[in-house]
């Protein structure tokens, strides 16, 4: 061994020992149990990253309700009684829950900060998203959505339905296409008008052509967005560096005014960036690629677990289609491939309960999200039965995923049950119980609080339109039924639904519509 070899090992020896002995936090009075890990900076990451879920089981298990990991240079206290959790909503003057998530935009979109008060733009984001995707704005995008789902799964799907043979596709690369092209078209709008146009369809394929090429970008920038969250240069990762600047760059003001049909939502964000923003252009374009992601990542894979299960599922899929097939027949609506569109309101929508609790019971066997709160100062943390001594910039957290698989709760909870959110009527089940006593927060894929999601309404929506029209167009099954059900791809965690680790390859026909 050469004399600087042995220099550099023994520095960095030296190094670790000194974070060992000096730089490691020490418990103090009152404070939750801590687990520090081994690793300087890292901490827990490595062990929390492999399996979140069963870390956080052998923790609780270790310290009870309530510990604190180290994880990449943060100190997250990890809260796991579903009885404690609306300990984290009501500390509001200590708590900031928008801290954490507008730092985690900055960093992976490259837009500067949309703190309003780091001075850059006075925009409240939540009240533009609240704005705009709920309320009476939900049915414009619900509308807008029905119409556009039809055009990618039939119209422009048409060479490969004309024969009645079947088409064989991977599953998960099926709902990314539909799912994303679907969606991109219902908010970001069309660049062809399609009143009176004689190059109409050359256009649409255009059109079309340039949506999948923001897809297999939008990929590619998802692929790395885990590590963009834990911190990591985008500069790392060259590709999708390229990728995200692409879709700024298609997703610029100037390029956005020559579409037609932008969603209140985007028409509204690109005039509040123009007034209420110092942003240059790039970064005005970044907060529109925020959008397209939240609107995207977790949609994507949710459709896909929900489809797949049912699937999987032959009395699911029959319940499902009956529900869906009468409120077809009740609003005198029928599929055809003359360009008439079908249409299914927000009302006829929600009353879709089997639907409901088919899509529920996927996202609660697939989400892992996380819900984060930043303290502002030092305080104490009253639970249910102890309090604690936070620190100041110290997070709180949630892991629902530990609430989702928990058999007090959910009998057999890695089973799919179709009908686990039904009640004895048939309607939406809202009690769920443990140790004996009602929950409030039983089912979490969304968050809670002030940071629910906010476009967890449409989500939903659009996904039983999805299926609605995916079971009155197609004949669909499994290319091989016996298939297993793929794991869930861990390095998502904390982000929301998890993608599959590996597609499965299904078949669909055209019906005799």
């Amino acid at each position: 061994m050469s004399l600087t070899s042995w220099l550099w090992g023994t520095a960095v020896i030296l190094c670790c020992l000194s974070w060992f002995l000096l730089g490691r936090r020490r418990r103090r009075q009152g404070e939750p149990p801590l687990e520090n890990g081994f690793l300087p900076y890292l901490g827990c990451a490595l062990q929390f990253g492999a399996n979140p879920l069963e870390f956080l089981k052998e923790k609780q298990k270790k310290h009870g309700h309530i510990f604190t990991c180290h994880v990449a240079g943060k100190y997250i206290h990890f809260l796991t009684d579903p009885f404690s959790y609306h300990a984290l909503m009501r500390q509001g003057k200590h708590l900031d829950w928008k801290k954490f998530h507008f730092a985690t935009s900055a960093k992976a979109f490259g837009h500067g900060s949309i703190d309003p008060a780091e001075g850059n733009t006075t925009e409240n984001f939540h009240h533009t998203f609240i704005r705009t995707l709920q309320g009476n704005a939900l049915d414009a995008l619900i509308e807008a959505m029905m119409e556009n789902l039809q055009y990618v799964m039939l119209q422009s799907r048409t060479p490969k339905l004309q024969s009645n043979t079947w088409v064989t596709e991977g599953l998960y690369t099926f709902c990314c296409q539909v799912m994303f092209e679907s969606g991109f078209l219902t908010l970001f709008g069309k660049e062809f008008n399609s009143n009176n146009d004689k190059n109409l369809s050359s256009k649409q394929e255009t059109e079309r052509a340039h949506i999948l090429n923001a897809l297999e970008n939008f990929k590619e920038f998802d692929r790395i967005f885990p590590a963009l969250v834990a911190g990591l240069p985008i500069h790392l990762f060259k590709s999708a560096h390229s990728a995200r600047e692409k879709l700024g760059e298609a997703l610029l003001h100037k390029n956005l005014l020559k579409r037609d049909n932008l969603s209140e939502l985007v028409t509204l964000r690109m005039f509040l960036n123009d007034t209420l923003s110092t942003f240059d252009d790039m970064e005005k374009a970044k907060t529109h690629v925020a959008v397209l992601w939240a609107s995207q990542a977790n949609t994507i894979p949710a459709t896909f677990w929900t489809l797949f299960y049912l699937l999987k599922n032959p009395e699911a899929m029959r319940a499902a289609t009956k529900e869906v097939q009468h409120v077809l027949e009740s609003a005198e609506e029928s599929i055809s491939l003359d360009g008439k569109h079908i249409s299914l309101n927000r009302k006829q929508l929600d009353n879709m309960p089997i639907l409901d609790s088919i899509i529920k019971e996927a996202m609660r066997l697939s989400s892992a999200s996380m819900t984060f709160r930043v303290a502002k100062e030092d305080f104490t943390l009253h639970l249910e039965n102890d309090f604690y001594n936070i620190r100041k910039d110290d997070i709180v957290a949630l892991y629902p995923q530990l609430l989702h698989f928990d058999p007090e709760i959910y009998a057999d909870p890695l089973t799919f049950k179709y009908d686990r959110f039904l009640n004895e009527n048939g309607e939406e089940k809202t009690d769920f119980y443990r140790n004996g006593r009602k929950l409030k927060y039983y089912y979490m894929p969304f968050g809670t609080g002030m940071a629910k999601c906010p476009g967890r309404l449409f989500a939903v929506h659009e996904i039983k339109q999805f299926l609605a029209l995916m079971f009155s167009c197609f004949e669909i099954e499994l290319v091989d039924s016996n298939v297993k059900c793929p794991s869930l791809d861990q390095s998502r965690a904390g982000l929301g639904v998890l993608q599959p680790s590996n597609d499965v390859y299904f078949r669909y026909r055209l019906k005799c519509l």
